[in-house]
């Protein structure tokens, strides 16, 4: 498995609203998830901070989630939708506001 770990802040005061969307995902978005191929999607918030963990099946891109989730309507308006919880970083590029994170240590075996 590869792994990615992602990091992005949202607006002020946005928090609740955003907690509140994620614990009604909508199902086609979740349906998209599962058919681009990403397991153990977990997102962890700290205060204005998320963090954003995943894995892809080796042989599996970003690429091919992306072929998958930009032919998704749904995920389109979600990830607009989204927009206006979260806040760019500096460091974000174009449309991709999440901000890839360097792994930095795992142990061996777990």
């Amino acid at each position: 498995m590869q792994r990615y770990g992602r990091v992005l802040r949202l607006r002020k005061g946005t928090e609740a609203e955003y907690k509140r969307m994620h614990d009604n995902i909508w199902p086609q978005v979740a349906q998209a998830i599962r058919e681009a191929g990403i397991k153990n999607y977990t997102i962890f918030r700290y205060g204005r901070w998320l963090f954003s963990y995943f894995e892809l099946p080796e042989g599996r891109t970003l690429e091919d989630v992306a072929r998958v989730t930009d032919n998704c309507e749904a995920c389109t308006k979600w990830e607009e939708l989204m927009h206006e919880y979260q806040e760019p970083l500096p460091e974000s590029s174009g449309n991709l506001w999440w901000v890839p994170m360097e792994e930095v240590w795992r142990p061996d075996g777990v």
